[in-house]
């Protein structure tokens, strides 16, 4: 059955510029524990969350693997941001190698082999690097004011490496005060004290690497976040003025997984898909306040926090990955990091096998046909289960990409384009990690060779397969916002 959520023609060559992303918009996360190795979040086996044994131990990844670098480099250009909660109490050490204990203060040591194989993993797959500091004890003075110190030996060594840190976050999400392993009665003033600190030391180091602030985590739908955790305002954390940072930024989860005893939302749901939005508006009310023109950008983000839910490395969860990089595109968002690459259940490749996983597929189609151009384009239909978003088409001048996701896991929908599109559509069940281009299985071959990606040539209406999502590309759309 056909149903149509809007009578008309999609006039793709009007479609009026609304905004513009960075080129490395699609980016990913790294965790600091997994360049260490240590304790991270444990996937589910079988379904079943433990949440009486939440961790579980990982060696370092192996960020030279051939098949990592090619998957990630085939999302480049892009940002890699090595960091997380873990990276709040790691210290550098100018050794190639670390037996025994950290130091005292911190509770892991980053090597110097740990660390040139992350720089060239950078290099070798187009990512700028982006990093969050030490602000654990071992960075402090016996006043418990943060010292640049650890830091400083640390870019040093990025130095002498050949690495270069595009942009930098103090700390990981400093409103959940308590991650950053601060001093006893640590307060919003002495954070901006440290941070003032840290801003004045880093324009002074690198003055091209660009400051990232506040970081801090927002939940979804607006929500407070359980009251034993300790949290401070965001909007008291960082100062304006001649420490206003570069770029605003801002970490978001919609729930917390499972494994957290968090719940599993509905994976198709409107109010699921929109609960970025309250966390965008925010974040932007926080910029224009804090930095005016800045860019904004989504540093850490997944399906849930504390892992993932089991659906997060499913096609179930491919919905909200699409709908969240589109809608933050079209609302101002310049980066959108992904947490993480490879580790946990939210992952876009399997962290035994370095195997794209369903939302690896999204995330190729987006770098194939997404421009960086955003364009107005309306959700049609919201009641009907149709979201439409549109970019100019990547690398095709006057081109235009419509992403359309049709939520309705029954009835197709009808989306009527004018002129000649390629349509690259993505189905699967829910509960599974097979993912379907027109029909087709994407998997790697022998020998990690790619699969065919290949469009399908359509003229006239676009037939939406029930609970599918479909890039659709127009490179003779004439679109003048486009050229």
């Amino acid at each position: 059955m056909d149903t149509q959520s809007a009578d008309a023609v999609i006039d793709t060559a009007t479609l009026p510029l609304v905004g513009t992303t960075s080129d490395r918009f699609l980016s990913y996360n790294v965790e600091m524990v997994e360049l260490t190795g240590g304790r991270f979040w444990k996937p589910y086996r079988g379904g079943v969350a433990d949440k009486d044994d939440q961790y579980e131990y990982r060696p370092p990844i192996d960020l030279s693997h051939p098949r990592i670098r090619k998957l990630a480099a085939a999302l480049g250009p892009a940002y890699v941001r090595y960091s997380g909660t873990w990276a709040n109490a790691t210290v550098y050490l100018d050794e190639e190698a670390h037996t025994g204990p950290a130091p005292e203060g911190f509770d892991a040591v980053l090597t110097k082999a740990q660390w040139r194989g992350a720089i060239e993993f950078a290099k070798e797959v187009d990512a700028g690097i982006v990093v969050s500091m030490p602000t654990s004890a071992g960075t402090r003075d016996a006043d418990g004011v943060w010292q640049s110190g650890v830091a400083e030996r640390w870019m040093q060594a990025t130095d002498e490496l050949g690495g270069v840190i595009a942009a930098t976050e103090f700390a990981n999400e400093p409103n959940l005060i308590s991650g950053t392993q601060p001093p006893a009665d640590y307060a919003a003033a002495d954070y901006r004290r440290d941070y003032d600190r840290f801003h004045a030391w880093m324009k002074a180091r690198s003055p091209d690497t660009r400051i990232m602030a506040p970081g801090a985590f927002e939940f979804g739908g607006g929500r407070e976040l359980p009251a034993f955790i300790r949290t401070l305002p965001a909007q008291d954390l960082v100062p304006g003025g001649e420490t206003r940072p570069d770029v605003v930024s801002f970490h978001f989860y919609g729930e917390i997984s499972k494994r957290c005893s968090g719940v599993t939302p509905d994976p198709r749901g409107p109010e699921w898909l929109s609960r970025i939005d309250g966390a965008i508006a925010n974040t932007m009310r926080l910029r224009d306040a804090l930095a005016p023109g800045a860019p904004v950008w989504l540093s850490e983000t997944a399906e849930t926090a504390c892992g993932g839910n089991p659906q997060a490395a499913t096609f179930a969860d491919s919905f909200r990955f699409a709908d969240q990089l589109a809608s933050a595109a079209k609302q101002g968002v310049s980066v959108v990091m992904h947490n993480t690459l490879a580790a946990s259940d939210y992952a876009l490749l399997d962290e035994d096998t370095f195997a794209p996983r369903p939302n690896y597929w999204t995330a190729y189609l987006w770098r194939q046909t997404m421009g960086s151009r955003v364009l107005g384009a309306a959700i049609l239909g919201a009641e009907d289960g149709l979201r439409l978003y549109a970019h100019c088409q990547r690398g095709v001048p006057g081109g235009v990409t419509l992403l359309a996701l049709n939520l309705d896991g029954t009835d197709r929908k009808v989306l009527r384009i004018d002129g000649p599109a390629q349509v690259y559509s993505l189905t699967g069940k829910d509960d599974t990690k097979a993912t379907y281009l027109n029909g087709q299985a994407l998997s790697l071959g022998p020998d990690d060779e790619w699969p065919e990606i290949h469009g399908e040539s359509v003229e006239g209406p676009v037939r939406l397969a029930a609970a599918s999502i479909s890039f659709i590309t127009l490179p003779d759309a004439a679109n003048p916002a486009c050229r």
